[in-house]
């Protein structure tokens, strides 16, 4: 599996990708219909699968477990609320990230627009390590530390790429843009965490 600490540390290895087509949870889409038909049971089981996996994106993103919590409560209103308009165009999982994302991004315009026009996001020191990032203790702070630092942009397109391992097309359905910028916006925050990672070695 490729890691985000091998690309940063400017090892290439062959890539790996969740299969794009992939077919949909078959109890996912049960819970789907009937939680469209008015069965609030089958919407409280949507959301209990769902919500481990907002929070640990909310958080990757904004930093503050407190924040997080809000965040996610906001995505399950609107995962509900939207429910109904769910064409299946996308995986249902990457559709719900997508409104979690937006749910993050207003987050951070709000805070900048109380605090001024800083990025305030807390660091994501206290973010347990995905699968993905199969690298040593002081190796996973050091990455933590970088990531802190880059674009708002570049750290959503590698949170969805590296840490919840979506494939370029499920990211772009998330992030609500083309494949060819997140391929462009991956490849700008790997070779920033590259320039950043290379005097650590």
């Amino acid at each position: 599996m490729t890691t985000l600490a091998a690309h940063a540390g400017g090892r290439r290895r062959a890539a790996s990708r969740p299969g794009d087509a992939a077919p949909e949870d078959p109890v996912l889409c049960r819970l789907v219909e009937r939680s469209r038909c008015g069965d609030r049971r089958a919407s409280a089981e949507l959301l209990e699968r769902l919500q481990d996996r907002w929070f640990r994106f909310c958080v990757s993103l904004l930093g503050s477990g407190d924040a997080a919590r809000e965040a996610v409560q906001e995505t399950a209103l609107r995962f509900l609320q939207g429910l109904a308009d769910f064409r299946g165009h996308s995986r249902l999982e990457t559709w719900a990230l997508g409104i979690a994302l937006n749910v993050c991004r207003e987050s951070i315009r709000k805070r900048l627009r109380h605090d001024g026009a800083r990025d305030l996001r807390p660091p994501i020191r206290d973010v347990a390590a995905p699968p993905a990032l199969a690298v040593a203790n002081e190796q996973r702070d050091r990455l933590r530390e970088l990531l802190d630092r880059l674009p708002q942009r570049q750290r959503e397109a590698i949170v969805l790429r590296y840490f919840e391992q979506l494939s370029v097309e499920q990211a772009a359905a998330a992030m609500d843009c083309a494949t060819g910028t997140v391929k462009a916006t991956v490849s700008q925050a790997l070779a920033s965490l590259r320039r950043s990672w290379s005097p650590q070695r």
